[in-house]
């Protein structure tokens, strides 16, 4: 048995069924976040500005991204969730207000890349965004033990995603002058 905030006490079992109507609000919450803000520009081979850049040899193919994004933002909803059901706890304020500071900076890095083509930007973004989200994984820590480290997926392919972004702005010289800085997907000559 826990106490609530009003002092009365509440079985395991309507915890269990608080974190589930969580669960039930934030995993299609994050996804359709995820979902919205990558049709902010074109993707993959639908952004020919995109599809025209030199990319490393350990690039994934397209079909890769939306499948670990769906698998990383449906975490990262439980994750949430499990810190919203955790009322009363310590740092539960401060991790949500982190989380959330998180989600924005993960929310602007496709329209950055993709249609604003400003990859040297982007790739400032991930690093902050790591180190936002080791900061969020820290204080979730101290919340909810699981939920911390539901987090490890999405800090490896933070690392991932940075070291692409990298390897992208290394291979193509002048990556940001290929195209203007604004949402259309024209190539332009050098």
């Amino acid at each position: 048995m826990a106490t609530n905030m009003a002092g009365s006490i509440v079985s395991k079992r309507q915890l269990r069924v608080s974190l589930l109507r969580w669960i039930a609000l934030t995993v299609p919450g994050m996804l359709l976040l995820g979902f919205g803000a990558a049709q902010l520009a074109p993707l993959g081979k639908n952004n020919v500005w995109y599809a025209g850049l030199v990319k490393p040899a350990f690039n994934p193919p397209d079909w890769v991204f939306p499948v670990a994004w769906s698998l990383l933002y449906a975490i990262l909803g439980v994750a949430l969730a499990l810190i919203l059901n955790a009322r009363g706890a310590r740092l539960r304020t401060p991790a949500l207000i982190v989380f959330f500071g998180q989600l924005v900076l993960n929310l602007s890095w496709s329209p950055l890349f993709f249609g604003l083509h400003q990859v040297v930007v982007a790739l400032v973004l991930v690093g902050l965004m790591f180190g936002v989200t080791l900061l969020m994984t820290i204080l979730f820590s101290q919340v909810r033990g699981v939920a911390a480290v539901l987090l490890v997926p999405y800090l490896a392919w933070l690392l991932f995603a940075a070291y692409l972004n990298y390897e992208i702005l290394a291979l193509n010289p002048g990556v940001e002058t290929l195209a203007p800085g604004s949402t259309t997907t024209q190539i332009l000559a050098t």
